[in-house]
């Protein structure tokens, strides 16, 4: 069979996106946000409270671009191991010891959701950024390699008691933070409680055509796309501003009431997190079926790609989400394109 180019990628990834939308209602955004980080080939946290249906948009991606789907929930007794293997005993009364989540689809895993991340401990937590970092794996006196896994990671907002919050240089390692709320539309809100189709999740998840994308080719069609995708001097410019603005947002006169803009951020975007941001807006343009970066594409991603990154002064630490959704906006207002 010939090998799909880069338009031919764009109507499978348009098609696996309607199939999605067909089945989560009123969450467009995050699933082209999703599907964003898939061509882009990077790890995301997801926040939004509980049953919003972050585990049935991942199977249902998970389905369209096939390839092994792993999950794991976050607990206190966690423990770094419980990724890698599970021992229990069999029939014949004797010790047996299976692969665990991690390692059961072998190099073929494709999505992996952390479920609550921040209900273990942070010894499981570096275990995971490792495997994210390196995609690969020593165990059972064998190296393990992941060359197509994506890491989904969702964090409890809610309880304080018994969690471990993710540090800033862990967060730093997701590419973005995508958050999923429950639809304010009424119809659709209605549909959610009255529609029985909405349910059953495994029957919905069963309407997504399998494997319209290929998950063992994301990886080339994510160099095709930030090689064939460019940049103007005056959108690089732009972007160079924008991340001085997340270090020294009073600079470019950004103010956001009841708050001293100069004491609320001690760090700003790293460089990673810069380079990530264009990374997602070239794919953003490239689903927009454009060749080169607008800021527009920028602006689709600025928020997710730079909140989860900025590390605040205490004080204001409580208040992070409503602060840093401020922050962003203020900045893409101020900061000039042109």
């Amino acid at each position: 069979m010939a090998k799909k180019n880069l338009a031919d990628w764009l109507k499978s990834a348009k098609h696996l996106e309607k199939e999605i939308t067909n089945v989560i209602l009123g969450q467009d955004n995050p699933i082209r946000l999703i599907l964003i980080s898939i061509f882009a080939r990077g790890h995301v946290l997801l926040e939004g409270d509980v049953g919003v249906g972050k585990t049935t948009m991942l199977r249902a991606v998970a389905r369209g671009i096939g390839g092994g789907y792993e999950r794991i929930e976050g607990t206190i007794d966690l423990m770094p191991n419980d990724l890698i293997y599970h021992t229990y005993l069999g029939d014949d009364g004797k010790p047996h010891v299976d692969k665990g989540p991690v390692l059961r689809s072998g190099e073929d895993l494709s999505i992996f959701f952390f479920n609550e991340i921040n209900r273990a401990r942070p010894q499981v937590h570096s275990l995971m950024l490792r495997i994210m970092a390196e995609k690969t794996l020593s165990a059972f006196n064998k190296e393990y390699h992941f060359p197509h896994l994506v890491v989904f990671a969702d964090r409890n907002q809610v309880e304080k008691e018994e969690t471990f919050e993710i540090p800033s240089a862990a967060r730093d390692r997701f590419m973005m933070e995508i958050p999923i709320v429950i639809p304010s539309d009424d119809k659709l809100m209605t549909d959610l409680i009255f529609d029985t189709k909405f349910h059953n999740a495994d029957k919905l998840i069963s309407q997504v055509e399998p494997d319209i994308l290929n998950f063992n080719e994301l990886n080339d069609v994510a160099t095709e796309i930030q090689s064939n995708v460019d940049a103007t001097q005056e959108l690089e410019k732009y972007a160079l501003n924008l991340w001085k603005a997340t270090i020294n947002p009073s600079s470019f006169n950004v103010k956001i009431s009841d708050i001293d803009v100069k004491r609320l951020i001690i760090s700003g975007s790293s460089p990673r997190g810069i380079s990530m941001m264009m990374k997602c807006a070239r794919v953003n343009a490239w689903m927009n079926n454009r060749s080169s970066v607008l800021p527009e594409d920028i602006h689709q991603i600025f928020h997710e790609t730079i909140a989860h990154r900025l590390v605040f002064n205490p004080v204001y630490e409580l208040r992070r989400t409503e602060i840093a959704r401020e922050l962003t906006t203020e900045i893409i207002n101020k900061v000039s394109a042109h």
